[in-house]
């Protein structure tokens, strides 16, 4: 099964290159609680605002549109009801650490639109049988980025290496809902190989992936908006393709690049 992907912007005008490009979600970034304590360093922190979702709704015809919420607070309901009034699909919980807090999630969302709750955190994994038992959550992404902070580890993608990711993904697999993990960079490119990553994508059965910011970065459209159309659309075939040539590809290739990961 191919990728889905998604991308973060509340660009109208580059939304319509990424549905162009065939990506099938467009994701508006509301978190701002908590994360700039929790991640101090140079990690962008979206200026995303509830009005953005109806702005993108009326450029979009396929790709539908995923609003990360904040993690519940006072004024979870009224945020999750302006998102689903403004048209967004899909809204994702982030940063949650208690069976309670997504149940409260899931109660706001009361089956209106999608769930997908962003599994990032070692309480959330430590939990994650009592949570997926119970109903309306629609999908699962794993976040690398505030996971790995999380079990202070010194790299994000040494989750993938130490099974913690695996392990994460057979549960939820277990519970037939589609999952995914992280970002992926341009082939050839980011810390660590984008093909590699894209491997382990295929090897776990992953269905998700996030078009980092090292894929394409929204400073490059304001420089040049032509090139930046040209080398997204480019980028994504390149990794479509790459997708069907693993699927092609026998159990031993896989943990080849398994190994080359580690």
């Amino acid at each position: 099964m191919a990728l889905e992907f998604m991308y973060i912007t509340n660009n109208p005008e580059i939304g319509c290159i990424v549905e162009e490009a065939g990506v099938e979600r467009i994701w508006i970034d509301l978190e701002v609680i908590g994360k700039k304590e929790r991640q101090p360093y140079e990690s962008v922190k979206s200026q995303h605002k509830i009005s953005d979702i109806s702005a993108m709704k009326h450029v979009l015809s396929k790709a539908c549109i995923q609003v990360r919420v904040n993690p519940i607070y006072e004024g979870s309901q009224s945020e999750i009801d302006s998102c689903i009034k403004e048209g967004a699909s899909i809204l994702m919980l982030p940063y949650f650490k208690s069976v309670k807090e997504v149940n409260d999630f899931l109660g706001f969302v009361d089956g209106r639109v999608k769930t997908n709750l962003l599994v990032e955190t070692k309480e959330a994994v430590e939990k994650l049988d009592e949570i997926l038992a119970l109903e309306g959550i629609d999908e699962i992404h794993i976040g690398l980025n505030d996971l790995h902070l999380s079990y202070s580890k010194k790299f994000m993608f040494e989750l993938l290496t130490d099974g913690t990711i695996e392990k994460v993904c057979k549960k939820i697999e277990q519970k037939g809902k589609p999952y995914g993990f992280g970002g992926i960079a341009s082939l050839g490119e980011g810390i660590v190989p984008a093909e590699l990553i894209i491997s382990e994508h295929i090897r776990l059965n992953s269905t998700r992936a996030i078009l980092s910011r090292s894929f394409a970065n929204e400073k490059d459209y304001e420089i040049d908006k032509s090139k930046f159309k040209y080398n997204f659309i480019k980028d994504v075939k390149e990794i479509c393709k790459y997708q069907e040539f693993l699927k092609l590809q026998e159990e031993s290739y896989f943990i080849e690049n398994q190994f080359k990961l580690k």
